[in-house]
């Protein structure tokens, strides 16, 4: 029920919310259909120790814990299995207009509280081609709504939340401020931190991402600078995946994104400051849902060139959305 609340909300929020003229124009979307625009392969293999079961094709594994028996709990421990699988917990807008909710059917809304407006393909002194954009995070505990695997215990549960809104970030686009954050951004920003992404790149294309370069965003670019702003825009899903990438990684630096996929993190989530890349897929929900498991289930930083053709669609088709599926091994008591 949570779910149809939220919608009735975003309902009354098109008819109340006073709209920015310019913004509305630029705003297109739709509601993500979980029948039709989720794709669900993506949810294997499911695991029991190490053991797997199904998959989904050119989507590797992470390593599971060896064992198919755990123990959480305190103070006395209670026996349980060691089940691993992926499932969709978040949903993520990138647009160049502010406070364009594109997974939210293209509500646009003016707060009061301005941005700046983001730009595709523009061209800086140097001849390069650089973009900027405004990414929203939605907490999406897809598998709860509809009572998929609930049994399990383990899964996410509530409602569609929008947990963070990049245009009330005042470090999102403003590269100094940003490095006052993460100072650490000179040493991963220099000539030889950003050719290290080159093996990122070839890697997360042939299987998983390297999590030791968790600088690199593989074949996208660079993690860093984590703002909105990037630099290097070969086309319109390279640059906005690389944004998306980029806030889930800030998310995890400052503690609001956390560790669900491993034997630590059998017991529950916890604390990782620096994003382990494998532990995320990545499916377009906007403008053309990618549901083919070739085409949607994408670790960090594979290539878009793969999957990226007729998904970026003059004027109707240039704000996008992902769903990003996220592999959760836990301990089922």
């Amino acid at each position: 029920m949570s779910l149809f609340r939220t919608l009735f909300r975003a309902c009354i929020l098109l008819t109340l919310l006073p709209f920015g003229a310019a913004w509305g124009q630029e705003c297109t979307g739709r509601f993500v259909n979980p029948l039709t625009d989720v794709c669900w392969e993506c949810l294997f293999p499911i695991s029991i120790g190490a053991l797997g079961i199904g998959a989904a094709a050119g989507a590797p594994d992470t390593p599971n814990p060896p064992s198919p028996l755990c123990y959480c709990g305190t103070p006395i421990p209670r026996i349980g299995l060691a089940v691993g699988m992926w499932e969709p917990a978040r949903l993520i807008d990138v647009s160049r207009a502010p406070y364009c909710f594109s997974n939210l059917g293209g509500l646009s809304i003016d707060p009061g509280v301005g941005a700046a407006r983001g730009r595709t393909g523009s061209s800086s002194g140097d001849g390069s081609s650089g973009s900027l954009w405004h990414v929203h995070y939605y907490n999406y505990p897809l598998l709860s709504w509809i009572g998929a695997l609930l049994d399990l215990g383990c899964m996410q549960t509530g409602g569609l939340d929008i947990a963070w809104v990049s245009e009330l970030d005042p470090t999102w686009n403003d590269e100094e401020l940003s490095f006052l954050l993460h100072p650490e951004a000179v040493l991963f920003t220099g000539v030889l931190a950003q050719a290290a992404c080159a093996a990122d790149c070839v890697a997360a294309t042939a299987g998983l991402p390297l999590d030791g370069l968790f600088w690199c965003a593989g074949c996208q670019g660079g993690m860093y600078p984590l703002t909105g702003a990037v630099s290097a825009h070969v086309g319109g899903v390279q640059a906005s995946l690389l944004a998306a990438e980029r806030m889930v990684y800030r998310l995890h630096r400052l503690g609001l994104a956390l560790g669900t996929s491993g034997q630590e993190a059998l017991c529950g989530p916890v604390p990782m400051p620096i994003i382990k890349k494998t532990q995320y897929r990545w499916q377009m929900s906007q403008p053309v849902p990618a549901t083919a498991p070739l085409l949607g289930c994408n670790p960090t930083g594979r290539s878009s060139v793969l999957w990226e053709s007729l998904r970026e669609l003059p004027v109707s088709g240039e704000n996008f959305g992902y769903l990003l599926w996220r592999k959760k091994n836990c301990c089922v008591l």
